[in-house]
């Protein structure tokens, strides 16, 4: 934190029931909801199967990706980089003008270049999710994410996490507390972020319990290797540095504490010295005699920091996990005039079952139909995700290229999963509490030709004679190619002003070179309704 470089010895038990009370709580998330399930995939599949396998970079905890002839051992952990990159980045806010929050600004070179802000562990931060960015996940998701994976994977509580934070387009204004600060410049600038005198010892408390100080960034408060001065040295703030729990308190009440920022060479730069003792130790002594106190102060802290975020900026409800979720459901619309039904389910937080059977069924989206139609989902043991550890897992069943051949002319409509756990029971109907699953229209599709540079799109005579508007969304990137920036639109024409034998009428359009590797979605706009798509497509993914 600050300079304050952030990070339970005892996964607890009351964190594994929190986990696995998510899955239950109640949401107004339903499916489909193209952004949230953007946001609910990358926060819940976080390792394994149709992951970002953002959990791989903290699996063990103590891993750290960016060696160097400088050396990592007991020095550098990636949670700890996590999670300081997220403070670092909300530091700038200042409550009275809105100005400043956790808006990725910390990737440019302009904060980086500040005496608050050195390291290199925030460009490795922001290297972590770059590849995970999208129109619905922007880089400040990403680095909120990132801290709250680093916490609930190694020691920590699961924490709250809500989406649609918005990229900054240039730097903020300095903000980071220094650690050669007096204690009431620190509590100025924590109040300016929002946090009071308590709160701002319970914060840096929280951050500091991963970690250490590097003599690389800090030669005045650690010392520099004698024998070698191109290793790098750290000295850690407590004696677990990859695991979040409140190690950092007792060894400070103890007095037995090694943290640089308490005992280092420099009085000076003691901030963590004068922060705890502000009031009187009072807040440290409570984490020090209650592990779970300082647990749920932490989830509650570190939750208000990842969604401090600049005015005007709304943030979704927290992302709580779909107990099944359709993934990738798709109709493509081939060049024989028959519909290719394709994609996948994940029930959240199931065991595994060998003799579990998972069936899609579906009725056809004509007016009064009644006929059901089935297919049996495959399933691998490799089509597993986890979250929190390991402590949830996740089966996924179907497949992304073929499940079926539809009718055109019959449709798609209504559809649920049914499953039998091979136990002579019934199988039981997953949908959505009676709701159904659905997709916004079964008369827009993606059609056989697209690839590369072309986008073909079947749409329905019935939209088309509504005058619809055919469009996709790019994802885009700031001027700077390091964030998200609002989609690229791009409108779709029909080829001809006639249908084929089935009724539909393929729009197209040609991208251009920058366009056709990026990701997009399908939206049809039809009597001033937006239809989205629920799944994202990407040419350079061409059909073989």
């Amino acid at each position: 934190m600050g300079r304050f470089i952030l990070s339970s010895s005892a996964r607890s038990s009351a964190a594994l029931a929190h986990a696995f009370v998510l899955a239950t709580a109640v949401s107004a998330y339903q499916w489909p909801n193209p952004k949230l399930d953007v946001l609910e995939g990358m926060r819940w599949d976080q390792l394994g199967y149709n992951s970002f396998e953002t959990a791989l970079f903290v699996t063990p905890c103590d891993r750290y990706t960016f060696p160097s002839d400088k050396g990592v051992k007991n020095v550098r952990t990636n949670a700890a980089d996590w999670l300081r990159t997220a403070y670092h980045d909300m530091a700038t806010h200042n409550v009275e003008t809105g100005v400043g929050g956790l808006d990725a600004s910390i990737r440019f070179w302009q904060e980086q270049a500040r005496p608050e802000n050195p390291g290199n562990g925030f460009n490795n931060s922001v290297g972590f999710i770059a590849g995970g960015l999208n129109r619905y996940f922007s880089l400040s998701d990403g680095l909120a994410l990132l801290a709250v994976v680093a916490v609930e994977n190694c020691g920590g509580l699961s924490m709250s996490y809500r989406g649609g934070r918005i990229d900054a387009l240039e730097p903020n204004d300095a903000g980071v507390p220094e650690p050669d600060q007096d204690i009431d410049s620190h509590t100025a600038a924590f109040a300016r972020q929002g946090f009071n005198q308590t709160e701002m010892i319970g914060l840096v408390a929280c951050g500091h319990t991963f970690g250490s100080v590097q003599s690389s960034n800090f030669p005045d408060v650690v010392a520099v290797n004698e024998t070698d001065p191109k290793v790098d040295t750290g000295a850690t703030f407590d004696d677990s540095i990859a695991t979040f729990d409140h190690h950092v308190a007792v060894e400070y009440v103890r007095g037995t504490t090694k943290n640089p920022l308490v005992v280092g060479l420099n009085v000076t730069k003691n901030s963590d010295a004068r922060i705890f003792a502000s009031d009187k130790n009072a807040t440290m002594q409570g984490f020090a005699q209650n592990a779970g106190h300082f647990q749920r102060t932490c989830k509650s802290l570190l939750e208000r920091m990842i969604d401090t975020v600049p005015k005007g900026v709304e943030l979704t409800e927290v992302i709580r996990p779909l107990p099944v979720k359709p993934y990738q459901v798709k109709l493509t619309y081939m060049n024989d005039g028959i519909i290719k039904l394709s994609g996948e389910v994940r029930f959240f937080n199931a065991t595994a079952n060998p003799q579990r059977a998972v069936t899609l069924a579906w009725k056809d989206s004509v007016p009064d139909a009644s006929e059901i139609s089935t297919v049996t989902l495959p399933h691998t043991d490799k089509m597993v995700s986890t979250a929190l550890a390991g402590r949830v897992q996740s089966q996924w069943y179907g497949n992304q290229t073929f499940l079926a051949m539809l009718d055109a002319s019959r449709g798609f409509g209504e559809f649920w999963f049914e499953v039998s756990e091979g136990d002579g029971a019934e199988p039981r109907a997953k949908n959505q509490d009676g709701r159904g699953f659905r997709l916004p229209t079964d008369k827009v599709m993606i059609a056989e030709g697209t690839c590369h540079y072309t986008v073909n799109i079947a749409v329905h005579e019935s939209l088309h004679a509504r005058s619809a508007k055919i469009f996709i969304e790019l994802d885009a990137t700031t001027p700077d190619n390091q964030a998200t920036a609002p989609p690229e639109v791009v409108t779709l024409s029909p080829k001809a002003d006639v249908s084929d034998a089935n009724g539909y009428v393929i729009y197209t359009t040609t991208l251009v070179e920058l366009q056709w590797s990026k990701g997009y979605g399908i939206v049809a706009e039809v009597d001033g309704q937006r239809l989205e798509l629920p799944h994202s497509e990407r040419n350079q993914f061409c059909p073989s």
